[in-house]
């Protein structure tokens, strides 16, 4: 069977607990417990009884189960109902459903802007320079 053109789907199920850092490139549909950081450019999900201690990098992530690090995603971040996540997420698309506990900062640029600079507390915003008088 060949694999060309077509991505890995891969599962690790509930009873597998790992202790160090997981990198994989594909799919990953992971119900353990993990304690440590997860690098991939890959999609990961994470089901109801995934355990994370610590920092995710990937494409996307999917989750259900429970985090305790930040979620950087390049692409999209979804947090399934009873998803718990005590860290930050930074990512382009961020998708929270009812029922998540969330206790962290968040970060979604889908098109990479810069954000204006905003006037300080107690400052006037700046208006635009009056336009240069044209003499004849």
């Amino acid at each position: 069977m060949s694999t060309t053109g077509t991505t890995t789907k891969n599962v690790l199920g509930p009873d597998v607990e790992i202790k160090g850092n997981l990198k994989f490139s594909g799919e990953l549909t992971f119900e353990g417990k993990l304690d440590g950081e997860v690098n991939t450019d890959g999609v990961l999900t994470l089901g109801d009884s995934a355990v994370v201690a610590g920092n995710i990098n990937a494409q996307s992530v999917v989750v259900r189960g429970k985090i305790t690090g930040n979620i950087t995603a390049k692409e999209k971040v979804e947090l399934k109902a009873k998803t718990e996540l005590f860290g930050d997420i930074r990512s382009a698309k961020l998708v929270i459903e009812e029922g998540v506990t969330y206790v962290g900062k968040t970060e979604v640029n889908p098109n990479k802007a810069t954000p204006p600079s905003l006037p300080r507390a107690g400052e006037a915003p700046k208006a635009a320079a009056p336009p240069t008088p044209v003499l004849r």
